[in-house]
C-alpha cells in the first residue's frame, strides 16, 4: 500500500502561481509513475502531469502546458506540480496518483493508477 497526502493548495487570483506537494508514505521502495489529476465541480476528473520513476520522462495535458510543470524527489518521496500563470479554469481539487503496478504508460494516458490521494483545493478568482 502506497499512502498519498497532498498539500499546497489555496485561493489565487489570475496569473499567480501556486505549487503543490505530494508526500508518499509506505511501500514506496519499488519504482512507481506518479501522476496529478484534477476535478471541476459537474465534470469528469481529468489527468493533468505525469512522471516515470527517474523523472526524465514527463507528460503534461494540452490545456497545462508551458504553464506547468511536474517534478519528482525521490529521495524525499515527493512529487510536485509547479502551476503558473493561473486561470479560473484551473479551479478543481487536485489528486496525487500513484502507479505502482499498472501499464507502464499509465504517466502518458493517465490509466492504471493505483493509490490516490484525498485531494488538495485550488481555487482561482479575482
Amino acid at each position: 500500500q502506497v499512502q498519498l497526502v497532498e498539500s499546497g493548495g489555496g485561493l489565487v487570483q489570475p496569473g499567480d502561481s501556486l505549487r503543490l506537494s505530494c508526500a508518499a508514505s509506505g511501500r514506496t521502495g519499488t519504482t512507481y509513475g506518479m501522476g496529478w489529476f484534477r476535478q471541476a465541480p459537474g465534470k469528469e476528473r481529468e489527468f493533468v502531469a505525469g512522471i516515470n520513476w527517474s523523472g526524465d520522462n514527463t507528460y503534461h495535458r494540452d490545456s497545462v502546458k508551458g504553464r506547468f510543470t511536474i517534478s519528482r524527489e525521490n529521495g524525499k518521496n515527493t512529487v510536485y506540480l509547479q502551476m503558473n500563470s493561473l486561470k479560473p479554469e484551473d479551479t478543481a481539487v487536485y489528486i496525487c496518483a500513484a502507479s505502482q503496478y499498472g501499464p507502464s504508460d499509465a504517466i502518458i494516458t493517465g490509466r492504471g493508477f493505483d493509490y490516490f490521494g484525498q485531494g488538495t483545493q485550488v481555487t482561482v478568482s479575482s
